[in-house]
């Protein structure tokens, strides 16, 4: 079944914070792209097959460099409090996957948004011969597993509210 919302749990770690006990900003980055890598696992996929031996039709050999990532900050995240990030998939177009993600504070009892960030992922091969990636269609059995959120979904997200 194609997915388009996923959602992770983690637990702020020491290493993750400043000298004040708060998450440096970039980990959020870090965090979001734990979380995409737990989508992919959470389909099926194999994280990094690039440059895993064979080709399994079922885990195209391919990868997602960032070519773009932001964030906005709102609370700050704790050390050893439990966030849950929440991936929405934005777009998907011919060689590139857009990603909204959502930092939960308190995700068991009245969430609190703490952040929000972007990436925006190219799919791309990797040449053996020259070393260097170059940008390829999505292979279909990605497009078959991921869809785009609904856009009343994406509006709520992106305009800062809770999910419905």
């Amino acid at each position: 079944m194609p997915e388009h919302r996923f959602t992770f749990r983690r637990r702020v770690e020491f290493a993750d914070t400043d000298l004040a006990g708060i998450m440096h900003f970039s980990n959020f980055f870090r965090f979001m792209e734990v979380a995409e890598h737990a989508f992919y696992r959470s389909l099926g996929f194999t994280v990094h097959p690039l440059r895993h031996g064979g080709a399994n039709p079922e885990h195209p050999r391919v990868g997602w460099p960032r070519v773009h990532a932001s964030a906005d900050y709102r609370l700050p995240l704790e050390f050893e409090e439990e966030v849950e990030i929440e991936l929405l998939v934005e777009e998907v177009r011919q060689k590139v996957i857009k990603y909204f993600f959502r930092f939960w504070k308190q995700p068991d009892g009245d969430r609190l948004l703490a952040a929000t960030g972007r990436f925006t992922v190219v799919c791309v091969t990797f040449d053996e011969t020259t070393q260097r990636m170059k940008a390829t269609p999505v292979p279909p059995v990605f497009l078959d597993r991921i869809v785009p959120s609904p856009a009343e979904v994406l509006r709520e997200a992106t305009q800062g509210g809770h999910p419905g």
